[in-house]
């Protein structure tokens, strides 16, 4: 029988909040952190980004992260998120097999986009040259936790730190390791920021996912992780489950580089494989943390494959992209702290800024802060560029 797998400890970072109290305090207070440029700097002061609100020198005082040569925005970022999940769950405590799988997509670019001339004119060899690699930054996070058993790195777009959580998952089910720190991180810089702009869906207002007149995303920086610890390994480290991982899936509709298929073929079928995973069915799924980007494609693409999955008993829905941005690699793991958050405070998150429906679609996000509901499974969507889907679903304990 396989072995069921459990969160216990959660830790995220992002616009809205450096640490699990101060993003359920924004949450409350229905504050978003999409708001003008201060931190990352670029000439698109036009663009509305969420940034988390402290310099790289600020956050490693902040987390108490020891300085080091070569230390990124994203490097730092996903350390003092990690550290959170870590601590959560007395990771600290010995004789477990641990793993780290952290996802990114830009890596180290903060830095090595700023020292690149640098790197061209003078003969010496920069220090943010190794550290543009994507997986800098997970080795950062395994030093700082001391974490040597098992060690990786994903990128699959916007999708990656949900599919990190996956492999997770699938690590401690092969008993490869007893435990697993899971989620991703990404940072604001140029190179993200003009790519998307060069693309033109970027929304120079807050961005208002699931709405007739949306116009693109906001992009967004942060990190999420979660761990993850099987029944027998809850049992030595007498950790409270937060709630328990209980079906996931990843599926692939090669449609087009960068946009989904119309009929959200790639996405429903994510929904319906990790659905019929956990034991659910469709009636049973409590809440939808979608992956509402605020693009034409997107929205219309989910909203398809979400009518396609649930028929006419669609479950309350909502993006939080409008309170944190959209984080790109790190988003899935955000979203899944988000999603344990709902289960343990009884939270159906509102789509900000929605005001009209989508014709085509002819259903609507939950567009108010809910609280005090019952909540036993929330289903969240991460969908990648090249139609990566990635489907991952928290129930109650």
């Amino acid at each position: 029988m396989a072995l069921r797998i459990f969160v216990t400890g959660i830790g995220i970072i992002s616009g809205i909040g450096s640490n699990v109290k101060e993003t359920l305090e924004s949450v409350y207070a229905v504050k978003s952190g999409i708001e003008p440029v201060s931190i990352l700097d670029t000439i698109h002061t036009d663009i509305p980004v969420s940034e988390v609100k402290f310099t790289d020198e600020e956050l490693i005082f902040r987390a108490e992260i020891p300085e080091s040569v070569g230390l990124t925005r994203t490097s730092i970022l996903g350390m003092t998120a990690a550290k959170e999940a870590y601590n959560n769950a007395r990771c600290f405590d010995g004789g477990l097999r641990t793993g780290l799988v952290s996802a990114t997509t830009v890596g180290g670019m903060d830095k090595s986009e700023r020292f690149y001339i640098d790197y061209l004119t003078n003969s010496s060899k920069n220090s943010y040259i190794d550290s543009h690699d994507a997986g800098d930054s997970t080795e950062r996070i395994a030093e700082l936790l001391g974490i040597t058993d098992f060690i990786t790195t994903i990128s699959t777009a916007c999708s990656s730190s949900a599919n990190a959580i996956m492999f997770g998952a699938r690590l401690i089910k092969n008993r490869i390791v007893d435990r697993v720190i899971a989620g991703g991180v990404d940072s604001l810089c140029k190179f993200t920021l003009n790519g998307f702009n060069s693309l033109m869906i970027l929304d120079r207002e807050k961005c208002k996912p699931f709405d007739e007149h949306r116009n693109g995303l906001n992009i967004g920086e942060g990190a999420g992780y979660v761990v993850l610890e099987s029944e027998e390994t809850i049992e030595k480290t007498g950790n409270q489950p937060l709630c328990e991982l209980k079906g996931y899936a990843n599926a692939n509709d090669a449609f087009h580089q960068t946009a989904s298929s119309p009929e959200g073929y790639g996405a429903s079928l994510a929904m319906t494989q990790a659905i019929e995973m956990s034991g659910l069915e469709p009636c049973d799924i409590d809440y939808i943390n979608a992956h509402g980007t605020g693009t034409s494609n997107n929205d219309i693409a989910e909203g398809n494959a979400i009518a396609k999955v649930f028929g006419s008993r669609i479950p309350p829905f909502s993006s939080t992209k409008p309170f944190t941005g959209h984080t790109l690699g790190a988003a899935g793991g955000i979203e899944a702290v988000l999603s344990v958050l709902a289960i343990k405070h009884g939270l159906i998150y509102p789509n900000l800024n929605f005001q009209n429906v989508i014709p085509e679609l002819g259903f609507s996000p939950q567009a108010e802060l809910l609280t005090g509901v019952n909540i036993r499974n929330v289903l969240s969507n991460s969908f990648g560029f090249g139609g990566n889907n990635t489907t991952l679903i928290f129930s109650k304990v």
